[in-house]
């Protein structure tokens, strides 16, 4: 009965645009006792900067999310695009081209969870997305949607990396997926290529050093000199890392789904045009984007520090 319920599930999910979908049971296995004490000493290290709500407690505690969880529905939604940024232009990470995706996934899965309460109406379910305190790839790794690579970034060996990933918690006890294992091998594609070294070491990532972090979450009034000496044209996050990896490759399927196709805008950004964009241009340009998280006067921070000293 409940290896059925599955199924359904996981067919609702696809037919609200996600693939691929997997089912974990909570509290998960010994991989994801090991994705938990990786996190503390990444913690440990101080390799989260300023990002102080990654401490926090409930994220190596799926219980205290939700009272009485049992499963975890992990899914993905593909942000390969056939679009491509165009030459010269400054460079916007992928994953912000469309719609705020914290908005589209919470939107669908809520609609997954109402059809899973409707299947098992004393349910109780809850949504997560990245802003959520849930270690979001460890627990997509668990279901089965992928393996995490050696840039951190979760993998599928038919979608690359290039996922955005949500869960919907529930208190119905489903049968869980295999586990992923890990595919990378001896590669180091993605080591080699980072140009400020913020993967230090296989699996980890040092925020204090990626370009990522600084163009996206520090609100600090200037990028420090090695951010700006490796930035290149990089002005909101980073795609380096994952434009390397041998799993984007061009046998990749891009997605026709129309939230995740890019602003325009985004594909032919110009530093001399955004550095005279008011405020209220920015909030224009930036409406429904999950960008929204980079304040107007970072970006024209961040567009100075890719035209060198002196701007």
């Amino acid at each position: 009965m409940r290896t059925e319920l599955a199924e359904r599930l996981k067919q609702e999910a696809m037919g609200l645009g996600f693939a691929p979908v997997g089912i974990a049971a909570v509290p998960g296995g010994g991989q994801l006792r090991l994705r938990t004490a990786a996190l503390e000493r990444w913690l440990q290290a101080g390799h989260q900067g300023s990002m102080g709500w990654m401490a926090d407690p409930r994220r190596a505690r799926v219980e205290t999310l939700l009272d009485g969880v049992r499963s975890l529905v992990a899914v993905g939604l593909s942000y390969h695009v056939a679009a491509e940024r165009v030459p010269g232009a400054l460079a916007i990470a992928r994953y912000g081209w469309g719609r705020d995706y914290h908005r589209v996934i919470d939107g669908r899965l809520r609609q997954l969870g109402r059809w899973l309460e409707g299947q098992v109406p004393s349910s109780r379910w809850r949504v997560c997305v990245d802003s959520a305190p849930l270690l979001d790839k460890a627990w997509a790794e668990e279901a089965g949607l992928g393996w995490i690579g050696k840039n951190a970034n979760l993998i599928h060996p038919q979608k690359g990396s290039w996922l955005l990933l949500g869960h919907l918690l529930t208190t119905v006890e489903l049968p869980a997926d295999r586990p992923a294992e890990p595919l990378c091998g001896s590669c180091s594609r993605c080591l080699e290529a980072c140009p400020t070294g913020a993967i230090s070491e296989p699996f980890v990532v040092d925020a204090r050093r990626c370009l990522a972090f600084h163009t996206i979450e520090s609100r600090e009034p200037s990028l420090p000199e090695p951010i700006k000496a490796g930035l290149g044209n990089w002005v909101a996050g980073c795609d380096i890392c994952q434009d390397v990896c041998p799993w984007n490759g061009p046998r990749l399927e891009p997605s026709k789904d129309p939230d995740v196709q890019p602003r325009p805008w985004m594909l032919d950004l110009r530093a001399e045009e955004a550095l005279g964009w008011n405020d209220a241009a920015w909030d224009e340009r930036l409406r429904a984007s999950a960008l929204r998280r980079i304040k107007p006067w970072m970006w024209r921070r961040n567009i100075r520090a890719t035209l060198g000293p002196g701007s």
